[in-house]
């Protein structure tokens, strides 16, 4: 059986690779979501990939990864220090999850040091850059086995 990974990216991250390159890196979405595709196909696992700068979208692709996802990545983006929409439509899902943050958040201002999401993650991968997005799907093959 094929494992299905919904990938889920927050607001801003549309703008990758133009906004803060310094923090963000010139790497875009696009990028990522390719690369990532790439390293699903080589693993045998299937991932649908979206971005939404509305967190409601993001708590309805949640709630539908609860009967249609083995796994969720998300990059809640800010959402990560304000939702706890994302927290308990998490909770609610019933799945391994990883949050990645191209940003080490623990690095930066104080108040991106407080996930929301975290408390429902499976594991947390952050400051690695958009390769962060790789090592959870990679996590994730391993995690299901």
């Amino acid at each position: 059986m094929t494992a299905r990974i919904f990938v889920l990216n927050g607001p801003n991250l549309n703008l990758l690779g133009h906004r803060k390159p310094e923090i963000y890196g010139h790497t875009t979405l696009a990028d990522i979501e390719a690369q990532l595709r790439a390293r699903a196909e080589q693993l045998g696992m299937e991932i649908e990939f979206l971005q939404s700068n509305h967190e409601g979208t993001l708590v309805d692709e949640i709630q539908r990864a609860r009967t249609e996802a083995d796994a969720i990545i998300i990059n809640p983006a800010a959402y990560t220090h304000t939702s706890v929409a994302l927290h308990d439509a998490l909770e609610s899902a019933e799945k391994p999850v990883v949050e990645v943050h191209l940003s080490n958040i623990h690095r930066r201002e104080e108040f991106r040091h407080h996930s929301f999401v975290s408390p429902q993650a499976t594991a947390i991968i952050a400051g690695a850059g958009a390769y962060g997005y790789t090592m959870a799907l990679e996590f994730l093959h391993q995690h299901l086995g």
